[in-house]
This record gives structure tokens, sequence and C-alpha cells, in this order.
């Protein structure tokens, strides 16, 4: 009898990736044939690591449960079981109503999985991962959990109070990881701004990114998901003084009205955020800002939105995502605030944020033609290679398309002139190795 194979599936963010990362190697030292987000139904064995941010995630996690229901009930597969945000977040409804299913475990309960399918939990890989990017990047967890208490964010609920992984447990994953080939880091966590003040009583992050620069092999580190109330400025100068910090920061801002920045409870003011993103401009030259929006909330007024729309416009952001409100329960908005805008104007005030991005995102694009930039290739597709710039995160941002002129190795940085531009992505040709 062969290996028995567990197939893994994650939804949601880059935080549960890691995760299943974690398990997938846990489940392969204990004999398993593991595969990931596998699409074939020949595993024995299915895990489905779950997303419970806000209605499309749970109903997606929702749905890939109960097909793996059908499965398991038409004999494709013989246990299913899930984990993480959803399972955390209502373990109790879910078991009650999808009794099919094995076994439910929380965000943190992964031990227990990994005891029920192997029946020991003692395997000690503390920095051991199998990556499921392509092997030249992998995402990089320094925290988990969040003390912020924004009005409409559920997932203090089920990943409780930060919690910072230890500076020296950080900086030795890192080191494995590069010493898996990995060349950039993708640091993550649901608030970066705050990490260290748990542990240290005092921030470490500017320190952190200073020493994995320091890391042989790691030509790329990329800061993913800062938080503006008390944003550690001294990290600024880090990525600006190091060639292999990106001159790149994801800071999710989610408006800019007095109004709703108070409703949301976000802690900052509109001045204090035009502020903020003109220091980061001033501090770090060329820096390049990726945030994240949100409308419809429980008292946006049509001038809130028209301040939100004018300030999108002047600040230019390089890349900007927006989210449509969504009523969670358990969070301050549904406990304070009746959820009174109506969903088709949810969407239409979305859209129309994401039609001036595309519009200034057209207008960046176009001047990078004729520039000359250093290019990690990330695949290659049937027309292109495909890759990035240092001012591009896989998955969410844009790509840099490649003619196949001259063969192109996957995982590897080549100079690549930009002949054209389009909304959000760029096309250029080799100029040298």
């Amino acid at each position: 009898m062969g290996k028995q194979k567990i197939n893994v599936v994650t939804l949601g963010c880059s935080k549960n990736l890691v995760d299943s990362e974690v398990l997938l190697r846990k489940l392969e030292v204990n004999g398993y044939d593991v595969v990931h987000d596998s699409p074939d139904d020949d595993s024995d064995i299915v895990v489905v690591n779950t997303c419970g941010f806000i209605l499309d995630a749970k109903e997606e996690s929702v749905n890939t449960i109960l097909n793996f229901v059908d499965a398991k009930k038409g004999g494709l597969i013989n246990e299913l079981y899930v984990m993480g945000c959803l399972s955390a977040r209502y373990k109790k409804e879910l078991s009650e109503e999808i009794p099919e299913v094995d076994g439910f475990f929380g965000k943190f309960d992964q031990a227990e999985l990994v005891k029920k399918l192997v029946g020991t939990s003692t395997t000690d890989l503390i920095y051991e991962r199998k990556l499921t990017t392509p092997s030249h990047f992998a995402y990089l967890k320094i925290s988990e959990g969040c003390n912020r208490t924004c009005s409409f964010c559920a997932i203090p609920q089920f990943t409780g109070m930060y919690k910072s992984k230890p500076f020296e447990a950080v900086l030795k994953e890192a080191e494995y990881l590069a010493k898996k080939g990995v060349k950039e880091l993708l640091l993550i966590a649901q608030d970066l701004s705050y990490y260290g003040k748990d542990l240290y009583n005092e921030n470490r992050l500017a320190e952190l990114v200073d020493a994995l620069s320091q890391i042989p092999g790691i030509k790329w580190i990329r800061l993913h998901y800062a938080y503006p109330a008390h944003f550690p400025h001294e990290v600024l100068k880090i990525m600006r003084e190091r060639d292999n910090v990106c001159k790149y920061l994801d800071i999710p801002l989610q408006h800019i009205s007095d109004n709703m920045l108070a409703k949301m409870r976000r802690n900052v003011t509109k001045e204090e955020v035009i502020n903020l993103v003109k220091r980061f401009r001033k501090e770090v030259p060329g820096v390049v800002l990726r945030t994240t929006m949100l409308v419809g909330h429980p008292g946006e007024t049509e001038e809130d939105f028209d301040e939100l729309k004018q300030f999108v416009r002047e600040a230019k952001f390089d890349r900007l995502g927006v989210f449509a409100y969504s009523h969670e329960e358990g969070t301050y908005a549904a406990k304070k605030y009746k959820d009174n805008i109506p969903q088709e104007v949810k969407d239409a005030r979305a859209a129309e944020i994401m039609a001036i991005q595309e519009q200034i995102s057209a207008e960046l694009n176009a001047r990078r033609v004729g520039q000359t930039l250093n290019v990690l290739i990330d695949r290659e597709d049937a027309d292109y290679f495909v890759g990035r710039t240092e001012y591009d995160s896989p998955e969410v941002d844009g790509e840099v398309l490649i003619s196949k002129e001259i063969a192109l190795q996957i995982g590897e940085f080549y100079q690549v002139k930009i002949t054209n531009a389009e909304e959000f992505d760029l096309f250029g040709t080799i100029v040298s190795a």
C-alpha cells in the first residue's frame, strides 16, 4: 500500500498560506504524500484552511467545505478536516451544520490536527515549511493577532491579542528560507507597526528589517500591512539605506475624512494621514505605496465619499485596492451602527474609486516607459516571461511581461527596458542578465 495522500486547500490571506506550509511539512515528514490546492479528486484526506474575515470570504470557505463534503459522500475522499479562521470563529455552528466533516480545528490548533492525523504532535520542525510559492520568494510571518480596535474588523475575535514572534526566531526562519534558495522575503503581519512592543516593550521593526537585510542570499525584503497610527518611522531610514529593502510599503489607510476615521476607530486624523504619506515620500524618494480603502461603512455620507475620492486623486497611490463594507457580527460597528447603506451603493462607490485608481495607475505606469528596471522572473506563460520589479508584490500588483526572444531562468534577476505600459502591467525587453 502506498503513502496516504493529503490535499491541503488554502483560502484567504498569505498568513493562512504560511500556516498551510508549516502543516504540509509536518505531514510530509510523517510519511504522507502531500499536495497543495490540488484540483484532482485523488487524495485520501483533504484539509481546508479557511478564511473568516468578511462575508464573501466566509461564503467561499463554506462552499469549498460543502464541495468536499459531496466528494466524501461520493467516495472520492475518505476524510475531511477544516482548520483556520472560520473554524475558530464558528466551530460550534459548523460542527452542528456540517457533521460530515471529521474535525474542526481553530487557527492555533494545528498541533491537535497533526496529532489527529499522525498520532503525535511532537515533531520538532520549528522553522521548516514546504513552500507553495515559487521557490525564490516566501512570506515571513512575524506576528499573530492584533491589538487594534477598528470598528469593522472581526479578526481580533479569532486571532487574539498581538503576539510578536521572537526576534531570533524570525531571523532563524529567514536564514532557513535563504538556504532553501529564497531570494525575496515578504514580511507579513496583521499589523507590522506594532512588532516587538508586546515582547520587548519597544518597537523593533526597523531593527528586525535591518538584521534580515544582512542575511546572505536575500535580495529583496518587502513590507506588508503596516498600520498608520504610531508607525515606526525608523524603518524608513533602513528602507532608504539598504539596497535589498524594497522601496515599497503596504499600509492600509481605509479612509480619509475625519468623520469616517473616527467612526472606524482608526486612531488617526486626516491631517496625520496626509502628513504621513508626505513623510514617506520625502524620506524614501521613489517609494511605492500600496493601500486599501473601505467604502460603505455605516455613517459614510456623500460628503465623506467625495472627500475620499479627492484624496485618492491627489495622493496618487501607486497601488490601491478597495473593499465594500461587510457587517460582521461581534464587531464594534455591528454593535454600534445599523448597516444602513444599500449594497448597490457600496458597490458603486467601490467601482468609482477603482475607476479613479485605474487612471492614476495608467499615468504612473506610462512614466516607466523607457526606464530600465531590475526584474525578478516569476514564471513563463505561453507568450511571455512574467516578472516583477521591486515595486510589485506577487498576486496583488502588476507584472512585467517580457518577450521571449531570449530564454530566461525562473527566479533570476534581469535588467529589463520598459517598452510599453497598460493600466496595471508593463512590457519590456531584456537589456542584460
